[in-house]
């Protein structure tokens, strides 16, 4: 790409913020020629984020909802990766486990809400079990890939340096492996943060998912629900911006460059 259809700096910043200053003028108009009085308006519903600050429930709910994260797509991480590393560096075991994975990774993790209930109770370990099963599958998928996407001739100047196995896994294989790994990633990382919210409808009675349900039905306070679903929005976007720093480091950009 050639310097005339590269963005200027400032466009990054100007055009997105246009576009949501349009937004958020065509929703007021909308709201206000419409006549709505259960729709809120972006004034409205700024008043209710503020409505939850000042008594202390927004910031204790995100924190709910983040810890949840945190765990189950923390547990995804620590037993996915090595899992689907191997499973890309064992061919024979693959074959053995990836029918076991195909038919199960097809299953929305929503449809074990009743069996985590059954096991864990209602609670955080419940919401945590679903968000696990969110993103462990797109995790073992994406690192099995990672592996058996690597150019043979990368193994095969390993080994000609003398490397065994395992140091040929570690020093070549997973990180040539490693931008394929990120996208899986980043990628379980958002359906995460999909089913906390729709876990924290059900299991828990904290959380930005419980607060979407909770104003609905406690007097209809719409302007909490879509307070609550910036919140979710804004959330999940800086989720995904801080992953796509890590596609910028330089020990993860030589990757990137091979793939292209």
């Amino acid at each position: 790409m050639n310097s005339l259809t590269q963005p200027r700096k400032w466009e990054k910043f100007f055009w997105p913020v246009l576009a949501a200053a349009v937004f958020l003028a065509f929703w007021h108009y909308a709201v206000q020629f419409s006549g709505s009085k259960i729709f809120p308006s972006p004034a409205d519903v700024l008043n209710g984020i503020d409505e939850l600050m000042k008594k202390g429930v927004l910031g204790s709910y995100i924190a709910d909802s983040l810890h949840r994260v945190a765990v189950g797509y923390g547990l995804a991480v620590l037993l996915g990766v090595p899992l689907g590393l191997t499973l890309g560096w064992y061919p024979a075991a693959a074959q053995v486990v990836n029918p076991v994975i195909q038919m199960a990774r097809p299953i929305s993790p929503l449809a074990w809400i009743p069996l985590a209930i059954l096991w864990f109770g209602v609670g955080d370990a419940a919401a945590m079990y679903l968000i696990f099963l969110g993103a462990f599958f797109p995790i073992v998928v994406a690192s099995m890939n990672g592996v058996r996407n690597v150019p043979s001739m990368f193994r095969r100047a390993g080994r000609n340096f003398g490397l065994h196995p395992a140091a040929l896994l570690a020093k070549v294989v997973f990180p040539a492996a490693l931008p394929q790994i990120i996208v899986g990633l980043r990628i379980a990382l958002g359906i995460a943060w999909l089913v906390v919210v729709a876990a924290e409808m059900i299991a828990v009675d904290s959380g930005l998912g419980y607060l979407v349900i909770d104003a609905r039905n406690s007097g209809k306070r719409y302007d909490l629900v879509i307070a609550a679903m910036l919140m979710i929005g804004t959330i999940g976007l800086a989720l995904d911006l801080a992953f796509r720093r890590l596609e910028k480091i330089k020990s993860v950009r030589w990757g990137f460059r091979l793939e292209a």
